[in-house]
């Protein structure tokens, strides 16, 4: 008779650990911040580039407009972004970053930072894992 798996072995087990422990240590940072984790996301991927259409925000993330829409919705609240219809394509809604939004950014440059200092790990570990943890996400992707 075979053995079961064993939990302690599971690579999803240890990637949902990773996770949970990962987004605790963030919680403090991104509360003094005003910003849950997924808010946080979509503010880093308009540091990156500001406006972004709702739909590259949503591929960017790997998330759903029924998903995305709330959170766009609060941040707008939170006065971060403006939601504007394209002046090119009126179906395209894009967000910007208000002034309240680009400053935040200066208070988020710690964050990463942060994370590597409580995970304990070298520089050269966090981007080889970093790089492994990429290729696993894009294989998964690609299996069928």
């Amino acid at each position: 008779m075979s053995e079961a798996p064993r939990l302690r072995h599971q690579v999803c087990f240890a990637l949902y650990s990773a996770s949970k422990a990962a987004t605790a240590v963030y919680r403090p940072l991104l509360d003094a911040l005003g910003l849950t984790y997924p808010q946080y996301l979509v503010m880093l991927v308009l540091w990156e580039q500001d406006p972004r259409s709702v739909r590259e925000i949503g591929e960017e993330l790997g998330l759903d407009s029924g998903t995305l829409s709330p959170l766009l919705k609060r941040l707008e609240s939170l006065g971060f972004v403006e939601r504007r219809r394209s002046a090119e394509d009126e179906r395209r809604v894009d967000v910007l970053l208000t002034d309240a939004g680009r400053e935040l950014s200066a208070g988020a440059q710690a964050v990463p930072q942060r994370l590597a200092d409580a995970a304990g790990l070298t520089p050269a570990e966090l981007t080889q894992l970093h790089g492994t943890l990429a290729r696993l996400t894009a294989a998964l992707h690609d299996s069928p």
